[in-house]
């Protein structure tokens, strides 16, 4: 089959592409939150891709990951790589299969200006947020507040700081809710993938 760029974007928005096109985002975890992320902004057409993780996929990840039965027991760059391939080949993908800590996530980051913080453990987030705006000069996309099956109107974009965006309910947590839903970890993905394409494109004014 002859596949064209332009024939995957056709439905895009008009005017875009080239921004797109030009982008680089690097998402810092590839579970609920950031493989979703990863694949929303392949099918936008998004430039490239610096995706980190050191995982596996395991099957509790099926509920609310992207991955596939197929996929368990493979590391989690190189699942969700074939995953992006089979959506959009043109997508520049850059994958590291490495732990990030305080010490190592400015070299991991590097050059790249927009990073979405999509990991799972509380403390991790925790770290990541403190290492990136305040030794950093990152435009910052976060989640927190995702868990049980709350209404989908609670899920929200809010704008802490010129360069560091929040999404989530703002109150529920996995301990809380004791289970966590593909339904509210994909709208928060949304909503981190949606205001990275704002961004890029120019039109970001959330509140």
């Amino acid at each position: 089959m002859d596949l064209k760029e332009e024939d995957l974007l056709e439905r895009n928005v008009k005017g875009i592409s080239e921004k797109l096109k030009k982008a680089k985002v690097c998402i810092l975890g590839l579970g609920g939150l950031g493989s979703n992320v990863a694949t929303l902004l392949a099918r936008a057409g998004i430039g490239s891709l610096k995706l980190v993780d050191f995982d596996i996929v395991e099957a509790s990840n099926l509920n609310r990951q992207q991955y596939r039965i197929s996929h368990i027991g493979l590391k989690k760059t190189e699942a969700i790589r074939t995953i992006i391939k089979e959506i959009n080949p043109f997508v520049e993908i850059e994958v590291l299969n490495k732990k990030v800590d305080r010490e190592n996530i400015l070299s991991i980051v590097g050059d790249v200006e927009i990073v979405v913080e999509a990991f799972d453990i509380a403390e991790t987030k925790a770290m990541a947020i403190e290492e990136l705006l305040i030794n950093g000069d990152k435009i910052l996309v976060s989640a927190s507040g995702m868990a049980g099956l709350g209404s989908a109107n609670e899920i929200i974009t809010r704008k802490v700081r010129d360069n560091f965006y929040l999404v989530g309910d703002n109150y529920s947590d996995y301990e809380e809710y004791s289970g966590i839903m593909s339904t509210r970890v994909m709208l928060c993905a949304a909503h981190q993938a949606n205001i990275v394409l704002r961004l890029i494109v120019g039109e970001e004014n959330e509140r």
